[in-house]
């Protein structure tokens, strides 16, 4: 399944700062283990956006835990589960990653 997961930054920007390397280390390597799809900032920086791919909200839940957005208590998260009816080509084929999901 897709997950569109919103972060909202709940606590002061120099806390998120403080911890965005290791958040950022963690995004990368997720997008390694085709987890995650895409990610990125909002504009205006009141938190981020990522499409994430995960077999259960469960898998989707245990890998969240492993951010230090999580464990800093920095985040807050809406997370929103779709089954994509439609998508361009180079969408389709990043989704090959983990065929067996779609």
């Amino acid at each position: 399944m897709l997950y569109v997961v919103t972060l909202t930054y709940i606590r002061p920007m120099d806390d998120i700062k403080a911890h965005l390397d290791t958040h950022r280390e963690w995004l990368a390597e997720h997008l390694k283990a085709g987890t995650i799809i895409a990610a990125g900032p909002m504009e205006p920086a009141v938190g981020g956006i990522v499409l994430a791919h995960c077999a259960s909200r469960e898998e989707l839940d245990a890998m969240l835990k492993t951010d230090s957005f999580h464990r800093q208590n920095l985040v807050e998260y809406d997370i929103r589960c779709f089954k994509p009816a439609l998508g361009a080509e180079a969408f389709a084929e990043a989704l090959t990653l983990k065929p067996n999901l779609i």
